[in-house]
């Protein structure tokens, strides 16, 4: 199954026009530094002291947040690990789910050089504060309940 790919701009539409959720892939520290306003953290790899690590619950954690019809945007911090994620998403049963290419800070070539420029260059709204019960450990908790 082809992952449809958007812009951030094309996301942030999505978000606004059409009640698509964002859901953030990023580690929690990386999440904590910035994020799109109204995102859910659900990370794919955990930051460690020995570097990412696969998150074993994302897929789990996913289900118990949204349920298979939701519309959600995946994005990370390039792009690279939210289309992982929508993949994964979509194989498993979820209907519409896109990936923002260029994730939150962009999307660079093997010389570093910026190719798209991500949510926060794009000059989308920024937020350092999670919504209240879309901090990873919220959702984590929904899932064990």
């Amino acid at each position: 199954m082809t992952v449809k790919r958007v812009s951030p701009l094309e996301a942030s539409a999505l978000l606004e026009d059409e009640g698509y959720a964002y859901l953030d892939v990023r580690s929690i520290p990386e999440f904590d530094e910035g994020h799109a306003v109204g995102a859910y953290n659900i990370p794919l790899l955990h930051a460690t002291p020995s570097g990412m690590r696969p998150n074993g619950d994302f897929m789990s954690v996913v289900a118990a947040v949204f349920p298979k019809e939701s519309k959600l945007v995946v994005g990370c911090r390039s792009g690279n690990r939210s289309l992982r994620a929508a993949e994964a998403l979509l194989a498993s049963g979820f209907e519409h789910v896109v990936d923002q290419r260029a994730g939150h800070e962009g999307a660079r070539d093997a010389f570093g050089q910026l190719q798209e420029p991500g949510w926060h260059a794009a000059g989308l709204e920024v937020a350092r504060e999670a919504e209240p019960g879309r901090t990873y450990e919220a959702l984590l908790a929904r899932r064990d309940r």
